[in-house]
């Protein structure tokens, strides 16, 4: 499942529908909670055209049982009136063995991760909830199939993969920067006026259209990673509207950007210490060598796959990817022991599975959408010299990822030609029926404690903590018959386990 950001990607195409830069635009006031209840009905009371589903991202059709249509919602919240952009659905409607609930709404995480092409892959996991709900999912506003936003080639990316991303050098530092001005300069270019329309409060509006027009009172959810900080946007906007909400590998809702950073560096060295751990090795010696690998990289990169080479920030992406699931450490240890050898073709590899890179050099465009739906969320604007003085911190909090998500903190949304909206998201949902916060205490990307800041920002009586002693991104459907008979005796029967309930 896709997780926060832990580096850029690429594209699929040359984007360019729309060659004018948008006006960089000042911080908005966020709409008030039900606020939206003003929209024509032309819009809440559409009829939705459910048709077959066509191949997305390289992935096949999915079966006949799914079924895919958009959804119009205004391109702006403030102008409802005005015009339309297209969000795009699929579902796969009740079996029909229990009393019919309603839809059940899923985001995997990202941001800008697409649920038209996740639902069918992860929905043999939700077999006991599809037979009270239909399943449903969307590709959120500048994602994919919703009129996605796209900001460089495929040739663009692949040559982007040399940047240092953690400069030694006044060159290295100046070509870093410059390939991340470029980088939002191609989202401009590539995206027009969409680009000031892809922040999180938005798409949590289109969540409510979502819900009136497939006739539910209230919102049924299911938010995963970067989806926990949409359903919690939701609950505050929609307190009245929250049904039965499930948030599972929580975004802190209390962090800055450089907070989430810290985060993330603390996140996944606990779960690399996890993972030396279990191979029989001490946790500082083992970073230690791999702090060693990384530099030969930074210094020489390995031959990987023909003539494209393993640099360091590949075989750091290579390395971050297999900490998202325990069932990924053997690779690890391959990759690893390959590099070791003079070989980089295992870590390349997986530094392409996690770019979405295809064997024809073809790219999602996840990381489009995720740098731009963060940047507009976002109003940090760390400089290169804050980000600099703040290194030795990040080093200190995680030897093997903290310098580059130090540098990363600048480069993210270097000169963005969007402002951001606020520091923090409020999640604040008083008024709303408890919703179920699951936080994994093995979680390298949404570290454990992001969960509990969730369940106190979302509200006495609302926020219900469960929390899983496990390990990997996420915890539903991840080996616990704890976590997921209790997540399904909420959904299902709206049974809230007691605060605080423990799975071991």
């Amino acid at each position: 499942m896709a997780g926060l950001a832990v580096g850029c990607g690429g594209s699929d195409g040359d984007g360019g529908k729309d060659d004018a830069k948008p006006a960089p635009t000042g911080p908005e006031q966020s709409p008030k909670p039900d606020a939206s209840s003003t929209l024509p009905a032309s819009l809440t009371s559409q009829k939705l055209d459910w048709g077959g589903c066509k191949a997305t991202g390289g992935d096949p059709a999915p079966g006949s049982e799914w079924q895919c249509s958009t959804l119009k919602v205004p391109l702006d919240y403030a102008k409802p009136d005005g015009e339309t952009i297209d969000v795009a659905l699929i579902r796969a409607r009740s079996t029909g063995e229990g009393k019919r609930i309603g839809s059940l709404l899923f985001n995997f995480g990202g941001p800008g991760g697409s649920g038209v092409s996740m639902l069918p892959s992860f929905a043999d996991m939700y077999d006991t909830l599809r037979e009270r709900y239909d399943l449903v999912s969307f590709d959120p506003r500048g994602v994919a199939g919703s009129e996605g936003v796209r900001c460089r080639s495929d040739k663009e990316t692949q040559a982007a993969e040399s940047v240092d991303l953690t400069p030694d050098t006044a060159a290295e530092e100046a070509a870093y920067f410059k390939d991340a001005a470029d980088f939002g300069a191609g989202c401009a270019r590539g995206s027009g006026k969409l680009l000031s329309h892809v922040s999180t409060v938005e798409a949590a509006q289109d969540m409510d259209v979502m819900r009136q027009v497939l006739g539910d009172d209230k919102l049924h959810y299911m938010g995963i990673s970067y989806g926990t900080e949409l359903g919690g946007t939701y609950a505050h906007l929609f307190p009245k509207k929250v049904g039965r909400l499930t948030l599972d590998a929580v975004v802190d809702p209390s962090a800055d950007s450089v907070g989430h950073a810290k985060n993330q560096a603390r996140g996944f060295q606990r779960a690399l210490d996890n993972y030396l751990k279990s191979s029989g090795q001490d946790p500082k010696a083992g970073s230690q060598k791999i702090v060693r690998l990384l530099k030969r990289l930074d210094a020489e990169p390995l031959p990987g796959s023909g003539d494209r080479k393993l640099t360091q920030s590949l075989a750091l992406t290579g390395i971050t990817v297999t900490l998202y699931s325990k069932q990924s450490w053997p690779a690890l240890t391959r990759g690893l022991e390959q590099a070791e050898k003079g070989d980089g073709s295992a870590l390349l590899q997986l530094a392409d599975a996690y770019n979405e890179r295809d064997p024809s050099g073809r790219y999602s465009t996840q990381s489009h959408s995720q740098r731009s739906i963060s940047c507009r969320d976002t109003t940090a604007r760390t400089t290169p010299a804050q980000a600099k003085q703040q290194l030795g911190e990040f080093r200190e909090i995680s030897p093997v990822f903290g310098e580059f998500m130090g540098w990363d903190t600048a480069g993210w949304c270097h000169s963005w030609p969007v402002a951001g909206l606020h520091d923090s998201p409020d999640v604040s949902a008083a008024g709303a029926a408890p919703i179920l916060v699951v936080g994994n205490t093995g979680d390298p990307a949404t570290p454990y404690e992001g969960a509990q800041k969730m369940a106190d920002e979302l509200g006495k009586g609302v926020g219900t903590m469960l929390t899983w002693k496990g390990e990997g991104h996420g915890a539903y459907g991840m080996g616990s018959d704890c976590v997921d008979s209790t997540v399904d005796a909420y959904l299902l029967d709206g049974k809230a386990p007691k605060d605080g309930k423990i799975c071991s």
